[in-house]
């Protein structure tokens, strides 16, 4: 939430940064960017946003920048009742813009345990990537633009990434952005090939020498080893070193699902498409992804579903239209697939591939092979239909020879050929098995195990656990901590000489709830006894609340009800 149109690209780079610090945290799940601003501006019932994402809890917040300050609003909202159980206000010089990312992370992270229960957190989950500030900026002018994913944004954002260089020669992300870019735009030949990856290389070779630690360093070798060179178990091992960095990384967990289709392995590129919904359950290129997997197993229709919902979440993504199109042709849904491929590209070649599919076609017309023929070696289809027309014609000789090529070159749009049902009749071809073959073999692969919950550190043990027990429930007794409304963790933990992980696993592990059901218990028994007391007859219920130390009247009526059933003005009337 925003009004602040004109700096659009620092809310959104700031949101980003947060959503990225918190996804640092080990038992902490946060959905990411893709799906989180899809609700940006738009008036969505709060339970409505959680029930499509999954989750307990919404961040909200607005950001506001003039000149070198900046305000950043932020609170936490239970998406069953609406309830606002924290929000800060931050007023920052702008200079200390990470310090303030960092606090803001660490808060939240910190707020969601005392409601939900233990995990650890680190001491910082931001590091300052620049010391200059405008050239942070510019680095966010030039994500806002990359992330349009066009071809003149992709260009655009490479010259606002060599501004924040200008001003930083170590701004190591700055690099890495530059170095995905122009793979990009080699990949999509959308710049000479050899230019682009020269560039992209050129970057990378800076960037590393500044820091490897980054989950981008590992990245660039995927799509070297992966794409680039098709070389699978070079590519598995840097993924995993990617996720080994941030195990909910989409580019990685993305690039693991893309690995596991292209050698076969279905199950296993399922679970990585799962675990993308998981964590991206708005994102279009997800549903793609999964749509993929259900198309090459065969489950057509299966296929279709998942494709149908990719596009009504992003109409413009052009390679699920042409998932969908084969889709509907294995299906032989003729009047769907007409409908479908209405006032798009390559008319002539999709209605051609479903004729050879369903309706016993088997010749090429000469005039649509000089088309392709007269067509630049360089210049290659996003989907190969050529390809895939040849080989299942009377011409299936030239598709394998097309095939071949591509193979040759290391073509991204055949790098699942194998599992690819339009290149079926190429399988008993003689060299067929030879044209690729992976160097990722059994031995080598380890399955992630990516849905396992891991177990907490043991900080405490059951000694500890029971001395530490009864200091906390003296100091409770004695001091009466809890009718400070600000009472927080760290206080606690102080008193205790603990850090503030010890302390909620020492309040999870001793009472089985999270920190603030603790402190609330000893609330709620506090109002109790002060309401039944004639002598506070005068006072309202709320008066009487903020006396025990609750701090909202709606943190009061929800705790109150979910512990005794009913209203605090009901149970009043009951008691008294």
């Amino acid at each position: 939430m925003s009004s602040d149109i004109e700096n659009e690209y620092f809310c959104d780079g700031i949101t980003e940064e947060i959503i990225n610090a918190l996804t640092k945290v080990k038992g902490l799940k946060v959905i990411a960017r893709t799906s989180s601003f899809a609700f940006k501006g738009k008036d969505v019932d709060i339970r409505e946003i959680g029930k499509q994402l999954s989750v307990n809890t919404i961040l909200e917040g607005s950001i506001k920048k003039a000149q070198d300050k900046v305000r950043i609003t932020a609170q936490l909202i239970d998406v069953v009742d609406g309830i606002h159980y924290w929000s800060k206000k931050y007023d920052r010089e702008l200079l200390n813009i990470f310090e303030l990312e960092d606090e803001i992370s660490l808060a939240i992270a910190d707020e969601v345990r005392n409601n939900f229960g233990h995990f650890e957190l680190q001491e910082h989950l931001i590091k300052q990537p620049t010391n200059n500030i405008d050239a942070y900026q510019l680095f966010l002018k030039g994500r806002s633009l990359q992330l349009k994913w066009t071809p003149e944004s992709i260009k655009e954002a490479i010259t606002f990434y060599n501004q924040a260089i200008a001003l930083d020669k170590n701004y190591a992300k700055a690099y890495y952005a530059n170095l995905q870019c122009y793979g990009l735009l080699a990949m999509w030949g959308y710049m000479p090939y050899q230019e682009a990856m020269d560039l992209a290389i050129s970057n990378l070779l800076i960037a590393k020498e500044i820091d490897t630690s980054l989950p981008e360093y590992p990245l660039s070798y995927v799509g070297k080893f992966f794409w680039e060179e098709w070389d699978f178990k070079n590519a598995y091992l840097h993924i995993n070193k990617v996720l080994e960095i941030n195990s909910n990384h989409i580019d990685g967990l993305e690039a693991m699902a893309e690995l596991f289709i292209a050698l076969g392995f279905f199950d296993n590129a399922l679970q990585y498409a799962n675990k993308l919904l998981e964590v991206d359950p708005l994102s279009a290129n997800n549903y793609y992804t999964l749509a993929h997997i259900y198309y090459y197993q065969g489950k057509y229709e299966k296929a279709l579903e998942k494709v149908n919902y990719a596009l009504t979440l992003n109409p413009q993504l052009e390679l699920a239209h042409h998932l969908k199109c084969f889709c509907l042709i294995w299906l032989n849904k003729k009047q769907a697939f007409i409908s479908h491929i209405l006032n798009t590209t390559l008319i002539e070649e999709k209605k051609l591939l479903f004729s050879l599919i369903n309706e016993n076609a088997v010749t090429v017309p000469q005039q649509i092979i000089d088309k392709w023929n007269i067509n630049s070696p360089n210049q290659t289809m996003l989907v190969p239909y050529d390809a895939f027309i040849l080989s299942n014609s009377n011409h299936s000789d030239k598709g394998f020879l097309r095939l071949k090529e591509m193979i040759n070159h290391r073509r991204g749009q055949v790098i699942n050929f194998r599992q690819e049902p339009f290149f079926k009749p190429l399988h008993n071809f003689n060299g067929f098995l030879d044209l690729h073959q992976s160097n990722l073999v059994l031995k080598d692969f380890k399955p992630l195990q990516i849905e396992q919950e891991e177990s907490h550190s043991i900080l405490l043990d059951n000694q500890q656990i029971n001395t530490l027990k009864e200091e906390l429930l003296s100091y409770f007794k004695e001091d009466e901590p809890y009718l400070n409304p600000q009472l927080t963790l760290k206080f606690v933990a102080d008193v205790l000489g603990l850090n503030t992980n010890k302390m909620s696993y020492l309040v999870n592990q001793a009472f089985d709830v999270n920190f603030n059901d603790f402190v609330n218990s000893y609330r709620l028994k506090h109002f109790k006894t002060i309401a039944l007391d004639p002598k506070n007859s005068h006072l309202t219920i709320l008066g009487l609340a903020y006396d025990s130390g609750f701090n909202s009247k709606s943190v009061f009526n929800t705790y109150f009800k979910k512990t005794e059933g009913i209203t605090p003005k009901a149970w009043l009337k009951a008691n008294s």
